[in-house]
């Protein structure tokens, strides 16, 4: 038998996530379950809809989720980790009230959540801060005493998350034809946000209160490509790209986006390139069809050799590492020594978002950090 790792203060974990449709006729509500508020007329919504349609109206997202519940259930059992994990979506079912809900009627005070998001930025921490207050604030109205919730930190450079990226990296070189393997260029990919949001996302150590965003894919990108290079003896060039941009053609977002960086690529007389999603914890429909179906296309309209390497999905080592840093935390709250296990530059990255972390244009109440009304 393991020996029994403790969980102490905590008796839940919450697998928070984004949600997306399970069939055609769920693709147009979720697409509006994401934008509500934002005035998005139908006509764009049947638009993305049919990126969803390509492939019956199902994102891949949940699955891969329901597998990664599967993993972390499987590694708390085999390490004696005894604590029970729900999921909860922001967009589609099960839904973080509903899941929330049940997790209160079964005696659930303290729990945990980790989002399947690595990195600081609104849409990938603030924002799932909103949701959880917002749906704590929901129990409360129905006479219900909702959880304290702690979030666990970004984990973007754990070696459970950089790891399985390294190797999907080498295979995906390995399955390149061997005439243009070595010159291989690499495109690590993420989601383009607001350059304005990418500015005050944080804080980082070095980059005072923002710029993390990009500095974090930036270590991350610098970690495997080293990792790379080391375990295979060649160079490859790399750069930090951007894809499935959504706003207004008006407001700078980051750039380049991974096609425009494929034709330069194709320009500049590079051989082939690997495209590598760092950005993204497992292959939901922003890497199924921006860097499978358009991308891919482009560089077959250029002529020029491509792989996709993959997501880390429910990886063991992923599963693993969502163990550690849950052991961590609860070591933390206790008052004990802990060993912050991090690769890079960067370090650890902290545990309670301070006030003003990442802020939005319209600024709402945000649980699991210092500015928590349910700290």
């Amino acid at each position: 038998m393991p020996e029994e790792l403790d969980s102490t203060p905590y008796d839940a974990l919450l697998l928070l996530s984004f949600g997306g449709p399970e069939g055609p006729d769920d693709v147009i509500p979720f697409l509006e379950n994401v934008t509500r508020g934002r005035g998005i007329p139908q006509e764009r919504l049947k638009e993305v809809g049919r990126h969803y349609y390509l492939f019956g109206g199902v994102s891949p997202i949940n699955d891969q989720n329901r597998a990664l519940l599967d993993a972390l259930r499987k590694d708390f059992a085999e390490h004696g980790l005894d604590l029970p994990v729900y999921w909860g979506n922001r967009n589609w079912a099960p839904y973080l009230t509903d899941t929330l809900r049940e997790m209160a009627a079964a005696g659930r005070r303290r729990v945990l959540t980790v989002a399947t998001s690595a990195y600081a930025s609104y849409s990938g921490c603030r924002q799932y801060r909103e949701n959880l207050a917002e749906a704590l604030a929901t129990l409360e109205s129905e006479g219900l005493e909702p959880p304290r919730i702690d979030k666990l930190r970004h984990y973007f450079n754990h070696p459970g998350f950089l790891e399985p990226m390294i190797d999907g990296v080498l295979a995906s070189l390995a399955d390149l034809p061997a005439d243009v393997r070595d010159g291989a260029h690499l495109a690590f990919t993420t989601h383009s946000i607001p350059q304005a949001s990418a500015d005050t996302s944080g804080p980082v150590e070095g980059h005072g209160d923002g710029g993390a965003y990009v500095a974090q894919h930036l270590d991350v990108a610098r970690l495997i490509a080293d990792a790379v290079r080391e375990r295979t003896g060649a160079e490859h060039p790399w750069r930090l790209v951007y894809q499935s941009r959504s706003g207004a053609p008006h407001i700078p977002w980051l750039e380049p986006d991974i096609c425009d960086h494929l034709e330069e690529l194709h320009a500049a007389g590079a051989p082939s390139a690997v495209m590598v999603p760092i950005g993204f914890v497992s292959d939901h429909m922003e890497v199924k069809y921006d860097l499978d179906t358009e991308a891919t296309a482009k560089a077959e309209e250029l002529g020029l050799p491509v792989r996709r390497s993959p997501t880390v999905g429910a990886d063991p080592r992923f599963a693993a590492a969502v163990r550690e840093l849950v052991v961590e935390r609860a070591a933390t709250e206790r008052g004990l020594p802990v060993r912050r296990c991090a690769l890079g530059e960067l370090g650890p990255s902290h545990d309670v978002c301070p006030v003003g972390c990442c802020p939005a244009r319209a600024p709402k109440p945000a649980a699991a950090g210092a500015d928590s009304p349910y700290a």
